[in-house]
């Protein structure tokens, strides 16, 4: 295997913060780890996995612990959403969000954007009314189906 490949390898690891990654091509393979010994590497690599995933789920129980607010008043709808990523009230750091509490938005308006995989996405109103409650922060990650927004 070409050295400049392992070095690549190395940088990848070290930008990502992965404990270990493998790599086989053809009867060659190169395993680079963070940690000295084999025995203890898996472990870790499981947690670095298991991580990221659960702190976005324990932020999810508490949009859910706001929702059945929605459900005791008929004519609130809730905006969900559609993909996971990362939430922005507005287009760029330091202005005017594209909804907040108050605003009046129609079907089609632009509510906010979610980053997912650097790829920008608009996500737009699929209903007319009154933002009553923004349930997202700036910047938060954000679960597939988790309430945003609250139109009356």
């Amino acid at each position: 295997m070409d050295i400049r490949k392992v070095k690549k390898l190395i940088e990848l690891l070290e930008e990502t913060g992965v404990a270990e990654i493998e790599i086989k091509e053809g009867e060659e393979s190169v395993r680079i780890s963070r940690h000295g010994s084999a025995g203890s590497v898996p472990a870790p690599a499981v947690h670095y996995a298991v991580s990221p995933a659960a702190s976005p789920a324990a932020t999810a129980p508490a949009a859910p612990a706001t929702a059945p607010a929605p459900a005791s008043n008929s004519a609130d709808q809730t905006i969900t959403a559609p993909m996971v990523g990362t939430f922005y009230s507005a287009a760029t750091p330091g202005a005017k969000p594209f909804a907040d509490i108050g605003s009046t938005v129609n079907v089609g308006d632009t509510l906010c954007i979610i980053e997912a995989m650097k790829m920008m996405n608009q996500i737009e109103s699929d209903k007319a009314g009154r933002v009553v409650s923004v349930l997202v922060k700036n910047g938060e990650p954000v679960e597939f189906g988790q309430p945003l927004f609250i139109i009356e």
